[in-house]
Parts: structure tokens; sequence; C-alpha cells
């Protein structure tokens, strides 16, 4: 699976799992080149925003995106950051 595929397959499955509003995967993979430990694997930065989160504690939050990518995280994600929102939160940001 290629970076581009890669982008594609962690926003259906993130907006799949989460019935997000919107999901944004960015590649930050390039700023990391050379990186000890990356072994290839992928940097991203992943933008959600989901009724799901109503109620949820941050780190909550990110658990249960984590666990919609664990197979990813295994296999061709070295890092990932998470910005996690509700449409309130998000709304309020704009």
């Amino acid at each position: 699976m290629d970076r581009v595929d890669l982008l594609e397959h962690v926003r259906r499955l993130v907006a799949n799992g989460l019935a997000a509003d919107e999901v944004v995967v960015a590649d930050e993979s390039d700023a990391h080149v050379g990186h000890g430990g990356a072994g290839g694997g992928a940097h991203l930065r992943v933008t959600v925003v989901s009724a799901a989160f109503a109620g949820l504690a941050p780190l909550a939050r990110h658990r249960a995106v984590h666990a919609l990518l664990a197979e990813e995280m295994r296999a061709r994600i070295h890092a990932l950051a998470l910005v996690t929102l509700t449409p309130e939160e998000a709304r309020a940001r704009r």
C-alpha cells in the first residue's frame, strides 16, 4: 500500500468507525526523514470531528481512534498525532 492509499485507508477507517463529520489525514513523514526507529513507517496527523467524542475525555477519544487503527499502527504507521473534536468544539475553533 503506497502512502496515498494509506492516507485514504486511514481516513475511511476513522470516518466510518466514528461516524465522523470530518476527517483530515496529513502525512508528515517528510519532516522525519532519517528519524531513528521510524523504520519507514508513516508519521501522520489526523484531525477528527465526531459527535461520538461528546462526553469523552481527550485520552478516551485518542484511544478510540487508536483502536480503529490498531493494525495500521503495527504495520504501516510509526507516529500518530491526533486532534479530536466534537462538532461544537470544531465550530468554536473556526
